[in-house]
Order: structure tokens, then sequence, then C-alpha cells
């Protein structure tokens, strides 16, 4: 499959500059590139490294970030959505990530699933409506995101598929996933054609892929078998290795 450098983390031990990042990870032989936040990245150099380049960029983040299930904050997200949407198509980016927010003790769980799901509705006809899609992801609560509220890829593909957009599709992360204990055959069998992006990282300590325990022939014969062709982010840590040793110890693990 297709390889994506997150350069959020990829190519920082070589240089600060992200547009030059994106021309490393040419030279490396990756496909595509993504990233978290865009309104901290200068995005007309941003845009002429991947024309230079004529690599893909396949995510960003919806940002400011904000609780898709607090009712306060919908206006906020919708204008964030908006914003977003002008910057991705500025850098020729089809998804967009989103994550749910902290669960509040105050209200019910179906009422905060509830809530989500409605917005997620509006702003996945705004997506839509731009030629883009909103991918949402589920982050685990053992680790990294304790008290998120979407946690489990089972329960964001129903509300992708209770949405019902094209707008709106699930980005699937096999770290967050192996860390909430979840097996890729179980979660997504049957499913795939409601993934839009896929992230990994090896677990434990969220390195490359092949540092770790995760079954990488298992989550890539699901991939495939599910009739999965995009592109698969490089989201981890370096943890001492550099880029360089990281992607062949990367590719090694996928081939």
């Amino acid at each position: 499959m297709k390889l994506s450098a997150c350069i959020e983390w990829l190519f920082a031990d070589e240089t600060d500059s992200v547009p030059q990042r994106i021309h490393l990870a040419t030279k490396a032989g990756l496909q595509g590139v993504e990233f978290h936040q865009w309104r901290n990245k200068p995005l007309d150099e941003v845009r002429n490294a991947l024309d230079e380049t004529g690599l893909a960029i396949t995510s960003i983040i919806v940002e400011p970030r904000c609780s898709l299930i607090n009712e306060s904050e919908h206006e906020a997200f919708l204008a964030a959505v908006r914003e977003s949407l002008l910057a991705a198509q500025r850098l020729g980016c089809p998804n967009l990530v989103v994550a749910s927010g902290f669960c509040e003790s105050d209200r019910s769980i179906e009422k905060q699933r509830d809530d989500m799901t409605r917005i997620l509705g509006v702003a996945a006809g705004m997506a839509a409506e731009a030629g883009l899609t909103l991918v949402l992801e589920p982050l685990n609560i053992r680790i990294d995101h304790p008290g998120m509220y979407l946690n489990k890829t089972r329960m964001g593909l129903e509300i992708v598929e209770e949405v019902g957009s094209d707008g709106l599709k699930l980005l699937y992360d096999a770290y967050h996933s192996a860390v909430m204990g979840e097996s890729p055959a179980e979660v997504l069998s049957g499913r795939m054609d409601l993934v839009r992006h896929v992230q990994v990282a090896d677990l434990p300590g969220r390195g490359a892929p092949g540092t770790g325990n995760i079954d990488w022939k298992a989550v890539l014969d699901v991939l495939r078998d599910g009739g999965y062709t995009g592109m698969l982010g490089l989201e981890y840590k370096l943890n001492g290795q550099s880029t360089g040793e990281s992607l062949d110890t990367t590719r090694s693990a996928l081939s």
C-alpha cells in the first residue's frame, strides 16, 4: 500500500521546515504527507512544496478543536469546519479529521451521542458540498486520551452509518484500536466502505510499525480483503530512531 508520512513527527529530526519535510518525504520514496494543525503552517509554502514534489496530502485536522458532544460548542465547531474546509481546498487535501471531545458526567451517554450525531450530520453536509470528507477518529482512553467519548471503532462506524453522508467517513487508526484491545477483523470486516483513511503506529510506544507487538500482516489482510485502496498514514513517534531508520522498519513490517 502507498504510504503517507505524518510530517508533524516524521522528518522533524532533520528540519523544522514543514515544506522541506515534504521534499524529504519525496526523496524517501513516500507517496503522501499529512499533518495535524494547519493554522500554524505556512500554507502557501506547503502548497508550493506539494506542487513541486507531486505528493498528495491526505489529511489535516479541523481546528480549533471543539467538542461534538457539547451543544454549547457546536456553533464554534461549525465555524471551525467552515474555515478548515477552505484551508483544505487551498491545499488540495481531501480529508479533515475530527474527534468527539471528552465525556461529560452530567449528561447521559445517549444524549451525548445524539448531540454528536446531529452536529456531524450538519458538518458532513458542509463537507460534501465542498467535495471533501470529514473523517471521524476514535481515540484510545487507556494511554493517550483519557475521558474521550468516542474511543471504539464499532461506535464510530455506527455513527458514520447513521449520518449516512458522503461527507463523513471513519479514520481507522490501528494504534488506537490496538490500545483498546480491538480485533481489526471483528470491527472492520464487512464495513470497510465506511473507512476513508487508515493510520498506523505500533504498540507499545506508538513507534514505527515493526517496533512493537501488533500483527501487521493480520491488519493488512483485513484492509486488503475489505477493498481498502487508500494510503497508510504513518502517524508514529520516532522514539530514538532517525526518520530513515523508522521508514526501513516500517517498510519491512508492512511488506
